[in-house]
């Protein structure tokens, strides 16, 4: 029993040694990112202007302006606020933007933060934003503590857009993809491991 356990111990290090390596080689190529700083413009809840350039927060997905939810059985502008709070996040500090890619509607796609603090996972954690391809355990915390949109009812950003004219987009993978499987995938092993070698 021992020497089966020895052995799977050493296939699953192997394959962890392996994704490393793999995770090693997506990374090395960030030669087609593009990153900026500066004080940005907040357009609505997951966009904003920095540089002239127009920059969609990837993984997000946060009300149109114009969209109205339902909270304490009142209409509530959860469009308006969400912009408000991605304003309040940014304040008069500079951002750094680094963008992998752009949209089919020239946004370039970027993880923003402002004081170490990352814009993208801060939206969706505080519920002003729903998870749009990237940011799902924020998510079920802001859900699980009822915040911002989870207080109430409210029609995803995608379906709103869809029945009132706006701009149709699909959940954003990001190009960095495969690195952030690969790095799921080894934390989990490495999780089953430990429990392995504890044992």
């Amino acid at each position: 029993m021992m020497r089966m356990v020895r052995i799977l111990r050493d296939l699953l290090l192997t394959a962890l040694i392996l994704l490393f390596l793999g995770l090693v080689v997506v990374h090395l190529d960030k030669s087609h990112e593009e990153a900026m700083s500066g004080r940005p413009r907040v357009i609505d809840g997951d966009t904003l202007v920095l540089d002239g350039k127009r920059i969609r927060l990837v993984g997000v997905d946060a009300p149109e302006l114009r969209q109205v939810c339902r909270r304490d059985q009142q209409d509530w502008p959860c469009g308006v606020e969400a912009r408000d709070r991605l304003a309040a996040l940014t304040g008069d500090a500079p951002a750094t933007c680094e963008a992998d890619g752009s949209d089919r509607y020239g946004r370039l796609l970027a993880v923003c933060t402002v004081h170490n603090l990352n814009l993208n996972a801060a939206m969706v954690g505080a519920g002003y934003a729903i998870a749009f391809g990237d940011y799902e355990t924020e998510q079920d915390a802001a859900k699980r503590d009822h915040l911002g949109l989870w207080a109430g009812t409210f029609d995803a950003p995608r379906t709103w857009r869809q029945t009132h004219g706006g701009m149709d987009e699909t959940s954003h993978i990001p190009e960095g993809w495969l690195g952030t499987t690969i790095t799921r995938l080894g934390d989990r092993l490495t999780t089953l491991l430990s429990g392995l070698w504890n044992d």
